[in-house]
């Protein structure tokens, strides 16, 4: 990348749909497009841009990692 971004928000700018897309690819095959292995630092920056690119642009639902909540809450024992 030729112009670095300076900040998470500058980032997040210059991500499209797209990109998000192949990222959350590679994370869950480990490894880019062209069959490259994603380094462990590569891993962990790409899943903080598909958090925080989630964060700000997607619905709860459709975040990576999004639980439904249970229809009835757990029923406890008493014992809390």
């Amino acid at each position: 990348m030729e112009n670095k971004p300076g900040s998470l928000e500058e980032l997040l700018a210059t991500l499209t749909p797209e990109i998000h897309d192949l990222l959350k690819e590679a994370v869950a095959l480990g490894r880019w497009e062209n069959g490259d292995k994603l380094s462990e630092e590569q891993r962990s920056l790409c899943l903080q841009a598909i958090i925080a690119y989630d964060e700000k642009y997607m619905d709860p639902e459709a975040r990576v990692g999004y639980v439904r909540p249970k229809p009835v809450p757990c029923k406890t024992d008493g014992n809390e």
